[in-house]
């Protein structure tokens, strides 16, 4: 199994997202009880599951700062809008 790519979390809204977020972090502490118990036989999974939360998370917050950008960024400021101020 190769590692997961960014652009399939891409793809999920985020709502999506963070249903995937808590879905893998409870897949994360069963492989880890599974590697405390030495039942775990495909060590890499554990890594590979590590690897797509930060990549979901990284998604998230990506969306998150654009939306801050979104409501903070200030109106555009032209000439025609100053020149109307002033009268």
């Amino acid at each position: 199994m190769a590692l997961p790519k960014i652009a399939d979390a891409r793809k999920l809204s985020n709502e999506e997202i963070a249903e995937e977020i808590l879905a893998s972090k409870q897949k994360l502490f069963e492989l880890r009880l599974q590697r405390a118990t030495g039942r775990l036989e495909k060590f890499h999974q554990f890594k590979h599951m590590r690897h797509w939360i930060a990549q979901l998370m990284t998604v998230e917050r990506e969306r998150q700062l654009a939306d801050l950008e979104e409501q903070s960024s200030p109106e555009a400021v032209t000439p025609a809008s100053l020149a109307s101020e002033e009268e």
